[in-house]
């Protein structure tokens, strides 16, 4: 439990890292559009700090912690989610430097985000069927 509280306050202070960085590199640079950048605050409060504090709490009043299927997601989740996020403030400063990419690098930055969305969905599914595990011997 103690590793999952820790792994939310580790997110929610990249959550705040990450809202006051797009408020200030976009004040400092002038930018006025959308961008990414936007979106690194609020996916690490819910998917990095809410999701581990939810856990937490499931850790409590079951084994969830000991199943093999919840340690894999630990793992593919905490890889997924920070390349996530990387990405989001790669292509986030990109959008405010206002760079023009080649095709090439602009896919790439577009490949690994979705390689990064994949293995964060690949790890939500294994959760719920570790979650769906916990609750079936919880019922029998």
């Amino acid at each position: 439990m103690k590793k999952l509280l820790n792994l939310s306050l580790f997110y929610f202070i990249c959550a705040m890292i990450g809202g006051v960085f797009y408020r200030e590199f976009t004040k400092y640079m002038g930018f006025t559009g959308r961008t990414t950048l936007s979106l690194v605050h609020v996916h690490l409060l819910v998917l990095g700090t809410l999701l581990f504090m939810i856990l937490t709490l499931f850790c409590r009043n079951t084994d969830l912690q000991n199943n093999q299927k919840f340690k894999l997601f630990l793992v593919l989740y905490n890889i997924g989610l920070p390349l996530m996020v990387i990405m989001l403030v790669i292509r986030g400063v990109i959008q405010v430097l206002e760079l023009q990419l080649s095709k090439g690098a602009n896919a790439a930055v577009s490949g690994i985000a979705g390689i990064a969305h994949i293995i964060i969905t690949v790890a939500l599914v294994i959760l719920f069927l570790a979650l769906k595990s916990i609750i079936t011997k919880w019922e029998n």
